[in-house]
């Protein structure tokens, strides 16, 4: 097991990191040396939604910082446990725009695929944490009514692979489906949304690598970090694995209070991201998903902050401030 920093001479395997994540509230809070009153932890956030935390991202945290803001993504606290007005398990709608299972179409030219309902991080402000992925996952019959929906329909030209991650799918069941994604002849792009690279990035192995070189079609990488602590030297060089695989890499935010509501750790991690050769895409409000009206940040705040990075930063290092509105043709840029 990693105890606090300490490096290991061979790199884990991903399969074996992620057994290895924590999943005991007490057990994260023991390794932070930290109690559940100093942070107010509540097991029974965790019963409903639960803990899970991989350790190379927990060594990230400061030990004995109860605001620590990498914890703060991942903590289950009592605050999530009130019912609050307008907080609800399907915010942004997705259910109302599926075609088939896991195949979800709200926006014209691309369609998003629910690979899978697994992540490699529970964040505690995740919109889809109430999402009913038993039901709704492509993988069904081996991806073969998703494909068959996706080329009855000639304008659909780009897939993004999401979940839950599509990471943590198996390199080979990645391969599988963009076998068959491949007999398409109407897409143009490829785009993935995943985490795994800034929370577990020993994911992106040579297997991985060889995949994406693979591919036939141009494609995106978008990456999700909040807070330049979570892009250390392990992921600066997963994401250079990436990027030499011909990837374009994009970052998209979510801001959150108590973790990158200030002008300062969002200039940083666009910096970071440029040094890394990562574009800031969306700075995106809250989506209001039950149990997580603790973090949300207020649209005035919101567009102070941007205003502050336009003013320190370079037009594009600046990510645009969006929300996702229901029933709009596209996501909804705030500033």
């Amino acid at each position: 097991m990693i105890t606090g920093s300490t490096a290991r001479a061979q790199p884990l395997s991903w399969t074996r990191a992620l057994r290895e994540a924590f999943r005991d509230l007490d057990e994260l809070l023991r390794f932070l040396g930290l109690s559940r009153a100093q942070v107010a932890a509540d097991p029974r956030a965790a019963a409903t939604f639960p803990l899970l935390v991989p350790r190379g991202f927990a060594a990230r945290m400061r030990h004995g910082d109860p605001r620590d803001p990498l914890l703060r993504q991942v903590l289950p606290l009592a605050d999530e446990l009130p019912a609050r007005a307008g907080f609800v398990a399907d915010p942004v709608q997705d259910l109302a725009y599926a075609r088939s299972p896991g195949l979800i179409h709200k926006y014209a030219g691309r369609v998003l695929l629910i690979t899978t309902g697994s992540c490699a991080v529970h964040c505690r402000y995740c919109f889809r944490r109430e999402f009913p992925y038993a039901e709704e996952l492509a993988a069904r019959e081996d991806w073969r009514e998703a494909v068959a929906t996706i080329a009855a329909d000639p304008g659909i030209e780009e897939v993004i692979l999401s979940g839950g991650d599509p990471l943590s799918l198996a390199t080979h069941k990645l391969d599988a489906l963009t076998l068959q994604l491949a007999t398409l002849p109407q897409l143009r792009r490829l785009r993935i949304h995943t985490r795994w690279p800034v929370v577990l990035p020993e994911r992106i192995d040579s297997e991985f690598q060889a995949w994406l070189r693979r591919l036939p079609w141009p494609t995106l990488m978008v990456i999700h970090a909040n807070h330049p602590a979570e892009l250390d030297d392990q992921v600066a060089a997963a994401l250079a694995r990436v990027r030499d695989a011909g990837v374009t890499l994009l970052n998209q935010s979510v801001l959150l209070r108590g973790v990158n509501d200030a002008a300062d750790p969002l200039i940083a991690l666009s910096q970071r991201l440029s040094e890394l050769g990562v574009l800031p895409y969306y700075l995106n409000l809250l989506d209001p998903v039950i149990g997580s009206a603790h973090f949300r940040v207020g649209l005035r705040q919101a567009r102070a902050l941007v205003a502050a990075m336009r003013d320190r930063l370079p037009g594009y290092l600046v990510p645009r401030l969006v929300r996702d509105v229901p029933g709009k043709g596209s996501k909804t840029v705030l500033s």
